[in-house]
């Protein structure tokens, strides 16, 4: 069997950061009580840097905002704006996971992204960070 070179280099250097990261909105947040906040989205895709197969996925988000909230339909165009992206999906889930952290600030912060299954493996790639004051999810 002929062995065929792969790009395996972290391709997120090659993600446009700053353009992305002004896709996202916020809206001031204060809340009597803690909330958890859970978004989720079965629309995600970027493509896979090594094959050029899309890489479609489900991602969670789940947040306690300190003072401020995402605009969702700035999300969606923010996550749109990988569609034509060649990117692994492990780094396009810390990528994300740090965008969200930066412009958000919040008391607390998970990423779950779940890939449909390509090749007979299926991966999820899970980021967290920040203490949660709210209820469990």
């Amino acid at each position: 069997m002929q062995k065929h070179e792969i790009k395996i280099a972290d391709t997120r250097q090659d993600i446009r950061a700053e353009d992305k990261i002004s896709i996202l909105e916020t809206f001031a947040f204060h809340s009597v009580h803690p909330q958890l906040i859970h978004i989720n989205t079965t629309e995600f895709s970027a493509v896979c840097p090594g094959t050029g197969l899309p890489d479609i996925g489900t991602l969670d988000i789940w947040y306690e905002p300190s003072d401020k909230c995402v605009e969702l339909k700035a999300l969606k165009y923010y996550l749109f704006s990988y569609r034509n992206d060649g990117i692994f999906q492990e780094p396009v889930t810390d990528v994300i996971f740090d965008h969200l952290w930066r412009v958000l600030q919040p008391r607390y912060l998970r990423i779950v992204m779940k890939y449909n299954t390509r090749g007979g493996f299926d991966t999820v790639c899970h980021v967290e960070k920040g203490a949660r004051t709210s209820p469990t999810a």
